[in-house]
């Protein structure tokens, strides 16, 4: 099924918005952790392109818990994100961060299509307080 180019530049923007924190072992605090889990499709031959954009990215951000981007074992082109943060308000936080908005800016013009994406509730787990 075709993707809108309206559709996979939000899509983009939400999971690029995330892509300037590293992984950090710090504990939730109160309430809900929020998580994302995110595919990407990249332009052909473009992948890893894309996959340093996000790495290179990786900086300081605050109520990043885990960011961790994968490549697809199965599919060339696809890549995964998978984020927790401390709660919502810190993602929707990100989207004004410089490091994020130069993400956006870069890695958005090499992304093909935007294949599943679920937010979560994360419970805990390696790294993450319960």
């Amino acid at each position: 099924m075709p993707v809108s180019r309206r559709a996979v530049a939000a899509s983009a923007t939400a999971v690029l918005a995330a892509a300037g924190f590293a992984p950090r072992r710090a504990a939730a605090q109160s309430g809900a952790m929020y998580g994302l889990i995110s595919q990407l499709f990249a332009q052909p031959g473009r992948r890893d392109d894309l996959v340093a954009i996000l790495l290179a990215a990786s900086a300081a951000m605050p109520g990043c818990l885990s960011y961790v981007v994968a490549r697809d074992a199965g599919r060339e082109d696809a890549i995964w994100i998978t984020e927790v943060w401390r709660d919502k308000a810190s993602h929707a936080a990100s989207l004004s961060l410089p490091q994020v908005r130069a993400a956006i800016a870069k890695g958005g013009a090499l992304i093909a299509g935007v294949g599943t994406r679920a937010e979560t509730a994360p419970a805990g787990g390696a790294g993450l307080a319960a």
